[in-house]
């Protein structure tokens, strides 16, 4: 009785746990450039089409303006994304297949094994049903790694997605959202209440 008590409260801790998991921020990913690097780029783009008297010119008037004794930088780029955040802008950029793994594998997959698991544990033995939905159950909790890869993911579109609006010229920093923990708390009471739950289902 004690064993189906707790993996009842860690099934249910899992569900509260998902769910602000895959909606809340995950990362921030913010991109700063030097300012002296910003007006260097910006005297090379406005001599392109001169030539070394126009570029020596442009670069003694910056002089004159203190441009050349800038300090510091400037935030370029700042993106927070959450798991469902992700998926939506995904979906907008067209790249449908991907949202729908990152939605399966995140959000869908994950919820319905803890639903299963949860009626299972307080089905009847005896009942069909609680046989169905344990070995349903037990197969999903094979994909169970995708949660590493879909984090992997969401970081790997962010950075990418960070490179290619500003290329060389922005420093990358990330953080990792109150998402992000929520998500990971997740995982490591799932992994603990489905031992709870095997245990239940094999004392049967």
């Amino acid at each position: 009785m004690k064993t189906k008590i707790s993996a009842v409260i860690l099934l249910l801790v899992s569900i509260a746990l998902l769910i602000p998991g895959v909606t809340q921020p995950v990362l921030t990913l913010q991109g700063n450039i030097d300012k002296a690097k910003i007006v260097d780029v910006g005297i090379t783009m406005l001599a392109e089409e001169g030539d070394g008297n126009t570029r020596s010119m442009l670069r003694m008037f910056s002089g004159m303006l203190g441009l050349d004794k800038l300090e510091g930088e400037v935030e370029a780029y700042r993106k927070t994304r959450s798991i469902v955040g992700t998926i939506k802008e995904l979906t907008n950029n067209k790249n449908h297949v991907v949202a729908v793994l990152v939605g399966l594998f995140a959000v869908i997959i994950p919820f319905l094994k803890l639903l299963m698991q949860l009626l299972s544990v307080l089905l009847p033995a005896k009942i069909k049903l609680t046989r169905l939905l344990n070995t349903a159950a037990s197969k999903l909790s094979k994909w169970s790694m995708t949660d590493v890869f879909v984090i992997a993911l969401i970081v790997s579109y962010l950075a990418g997605n960070a490179d290619g609006q500003m290329g060389d010229m922005l420093k990358m920093k990330a953080e990792l959202g109150i998402g992000f923990w929520f998500f990971t708390a997740y995982c490591i009471v799932a992994i603990a209440s489905s031992q709870f739950v095997e245990r239940i289902h094999k004392a049967r």
